[in-house]
């Protein structure tokens, strides 16, 4: 198993092993009731279910973005309330190409567990091997969670600010080319992006069905033309709201590009400032 990726064949050998969490991290930006109604009809057996707006994310206040990052220490009880201790194995899926199962991925990094990895294509690859599901609520011990932040991995708006002049920084924003060039916003009340900002749509970083991650050499070619020979640990990493941007940064991680930043707020943090500058086109 890779240490970032993991195959459904060996998520399959691992059913019941109780030293493996598996976390359900399905969602619709639009329907907000979809992954919680989509894992009750049927859920990769062990699976507990995680929200992407309740779990994986803090309270919103306004000009915070729409998936502000919760307190660290409320996030850690969380994991240690679904059983996530110090050896854990947790892996993350999701039905939408990683896109919110990097979100985990990235936060329990965050908080300094290196046991943790995304299963590679999905609950589509689980299904295209006819692996059985479940709708059954697994119940779960509590853990010990000790919690090593590592706040390097995070930046806040004022930082990203700060380093739009600056050359060797480069801003990443994960969203569609629609969203990015302002031409069709459909979450934000604002259209465009951070001045500067280079566009590299998630959904690339997946093969030509949009399941499975691009092999790691080839990840690499495509994100070092976009450095342009800037180092990975110089990359902001934004999106809509701090979510797929994690994407980004996993494959980085995959291509062996480490260092890269999460702006957590993003475009939906920036936006709602009046005094912060925006772009448009491409």
């Amino acid at each position: 198993m890779s240490s970032l990726l993991v195959a459904a064949e060996e998520l399959a050998a691992h059913g019941g092993d109780p030293a493996w969490r598996v976390f359900d991290c399905r969602h619709d930006l639009h329907n907000l009731d979809y992954g919680r109604q989509a894992y009750a009809k049927g859920h990769i057996p062990g699976a507990q279910f995680l929200d992407l707006d309740t779990d994986l994310s803090g309270e919103k206040n306004g000009k915070n973005g729409r998936h502000p990052l919760p307190a660290a220490t409320v996030f850690a009880a969380r994991m240690a309330a679904c059983g996530v201790g110090s050896e854990s194995q947790v892996v993350a899926y999701d039905n939408e190409g990683g896109a919110f199962a990097a979100r985990l991925w990235w936060m329990l990094r965050w908080l300094g567990h290196e046991r943790v990895a995304v299963l590679d294509g999905g609950l589509a690859a689980w299904r295209r091997l006819k692996l059985p599901l479940a709708t059954d609520v697994p119940a779960v011990q509590p853990a010990h969670f000790q919690l090593h932040l590592r706040p390097e991995m995070v930046v806040a708006k004022d930082f990203v600010l700060s380093r739009l002049d600056q050359s060797q920084a480069l801003v990443l924003d994960a969203r569609s080319p629609e969203r990015y060039s302002g031409e069709k916003e459909t979450v934000d009340p604002v259209g465009g992006h951070i001045p500067g900002a280079s566009n590299r749509f998630f959904y690339d970083n997946l093969d030509d069905d949009g399941i499975y991650f691009k092999p790691a050499d080839e990840l690499r070619a495509e994100f070092e033309q976009l450095l342009g020979g800037r180092r990975p640990e110089h990359v902001l990493q934004q999106c809509g709201s701090g979510v797929t941007a994690c994407h980004n940064v996993l494959a980085m991680e995959l291509a062996g590009l480490s260092g890269s930043k999460l702006y957590a707020g993003s475009w939906s943090e920036w936006c709602a400032d009046p005094s912060l500058p925006t772009a448009t086109g491409g």
